[in-house]
């Protein structure tokens, strides 16, 4: 799993590529972490176009993403995910929490 990331305002932009998976969750998990400790970060938006497998770890790495972002009125995004990927998201209801594509 590669983990790039980009800071614009009170957007970061993750562009995850690889597998999302039990293996690879804790170093995504903690390095994210470590970004969001900054409280002006108000919007994640995840760049999905490089993951080719998601398991339950990766949908717990994203919805705890929103558990951090959300009681500061954050939102999140996902993008470029693919099917396959997409169909996980849906599947745990992920959708319902954040949005498909550019919501701004």
């Amino acid at each position: 799993m590669q983990l790039m990331y980009r800071r614009a305002g009170g957007t970061l932009t993750v562009f995850l590529s690889g597998e999302l998976d039990q293996h690879s969750a804790a170093a995504v998990r903690t390095e994210l972490e470590k970004i969001l400790d900054d409280e002006s970060l108000r919007r994640i938006v995840f760049d999905m176009g490089g993951v080719t497998f998601m398991d339950s770890s990766g949908i717990g790495v994203i919805l705890g993403r929103y558990r951090r972002i959300a009681p500061r009125g954050g939102s999140m995004n996902i993008l470029n995910a693919k099917k396959n990927i997409e169909r996980v998201l849906r599947m745990s209801g992920v959708y319902k929490l954040c949005t498909e594509g550019e919501d701004e």
